[in-house]
């Protein structure tokens, strides 16, 4: 009897919270309130990933990482930066990346975030000059080009122009050592990848960093074994 009063209260809680989070008053945007998953006797809600894409792409470029990660039991999001040719600079995708982190995730409470190629120095910023070191527990950047890309000398937007080799954009964060003890960083990346120039720039010092052999830049989130990669770096000590 009191096992079910005891499920009745947290459905009732789940209710509550759900009604008054997701009402739609007109003040404010709506935030998702996840199902809880069941584990043994407790019951705990999906952890939240933020996924944030790369240069020319959109959140459906993660879709399959972000169904892979729903299947593992994490609630995962997938932002749209916007525009992401390179036309803005870094610094405005990242205040993009910590709008939607309130507006899906709330304002507080831990995530972790998984950027790809681009959007792992997205990442980086928000987590380095945008508060995001108080709420990321976890960050996986995959083909990111942390020291820069010799191909970002083709396009001379600004966006482009802070991913080259010793942009002051990219020494700035890389001075910054002290996130690396606040965040747990794991960095995957390819030798074979043709993107990043050279391919040892997705390297980050002080990191966890996994090297794999990947045939081409896309299948970094698109082959299944590299899904398992990111799963497993966020899974890892859990």
């Amino acid at each position: 009897m009191q096992k079910r009063a005891h499920l009745f209260s947290h459905a009732a809680l789940v209710s509550l919270c759900g009604s008054h989070l997701g009402a739609d008053t007109g003040t404010g945007p709506q935030i998702p309130v996840p199902e809880p998953v069941r584990s043994g006797r407790v019951s705990v809600m999906p952890r939240p990933v933020l996924l944030i894409h790369g240069f020319k792409d959109d959140a459906r470029k993660m879709e399959p990482l972000r169904r892979h990660l729903e299947s593992r039991g994490f609630h995962a999001e997938a932002v749209t930066l916007s525009p992401s040719l390179g036309q803005a600079s870094l610094e405005e995708l990242a205040e993009q990346v910590a709008r939607f982190a309130r507006e899906r995730f709330g304002p507080y409470g831990a995530m972790d975030l998984v950027g790809f190629s681009m959007g792992g120095l997205v990442a980086r910023y928000y987590v380095q000059k945008l508060g995001g070191m108080d709420r990321v527990r976890r960050l996986v950047t995959v083909a990111s080009p942390h020291h820069g890309t010799l191909l970002a000398w083709c396009v001379p937007n600004p966006g482009c122009r802070q991913m080259r080799p010793d942009s002051a954009f990219l020494k700035d964060l890389n001075a910054d050592q002290d996130w690396l003890r606040r965040v747990e960083v794991t960095s995957i990346w390819t030798p074979l990848d043709l993107m990043i120039l050279p391919a040892s720039s997705s390297r980050v010092e002080g990191a966890r960093n996994i090297r794999k052999w990947v045939l081409a830049h896309p299948l970094m989130v698109l082959q299944r074994s590299c899904l398992e990669w990111v799963t497993a770096a966020l899974e890892d000590g859990t």
